[in-house]
């Protein structure tokens, strides 16, 4: 609870009623946005395409691996941050195809609805993805040092924030 929300609330007061108080005073500044300004704020904010940040994941995967086998001194270092990085490479790639071109997408995208269905549904399988490709890992890598899988997961996820720090600094 901020200081705000303390002052207002009354010493009888629960936490929840304090909260509730709170929550009253936050929606008093709450202004929707007009058709004209929501137009306007979506030209100042810049689209991220999902081929591009792809493509800056597959640049992540290989640095990963690079800087694996320089610290491990071993291949299966390398083996093993690269798959752990396509691991999330490829199901990214399947949902990107998929939203992008996807039959199923194209028909749900008739509703707004049927959008963000198609979305969580090629969410859904590409964290399903995610998971096969983790599990069959031992079997797919030989030696497998999950550290460095794990690193190198870990690595080109942080990807996306980098994507948009780049892209709202391009915007200002």
């Amino acid at each position: 609870m901020n200081t705000i929300g303390k002052l207002n609330a009354k010493p009888s007061q629960s936490a929840a009623e304090a909260a509730d108080t709170e929550a009253e005073a936050d929606s008093d500044d709450f202004k929707p946005l007009s058709r004209d300004e929501a137009k306007e704020w979506r030209k100042s904010q810049r689209a991220v395409s999902m081929w591009r940040v792809l493509v800056w994941q597959c640049v992540a995967t290989c640095l990963a691996a690079l800087l694996a086998w320089w610290f491990t001194g071993e291949v299966s270092g390398a083996l093993s941050a690269g798959y752990g990085g396509l691991s999330v490479v490829l199901p990214s790639a399947v949902m990107a195809w998929g939203v992008t071109f996807g039959r199923l997408t194209g028909l749900l995208s008739l509703f707004a609805q049927g959008s963000l269905a198609a979305v969580v549904f090629w969410e859904g399988i590409k964290v399903l993805l995610v998971v096969a490709m983790l599990a069959l890992a031992p079997s797919v890598v030989a030696h497998l040092n999950w550290l460095a899988l794990v690193a190198g997961l870990v690595l080109v996820l942080k990807v996306y924030w980098l994507a948009f720090f780049v892209s709202s600094r391009a915007a200002k």
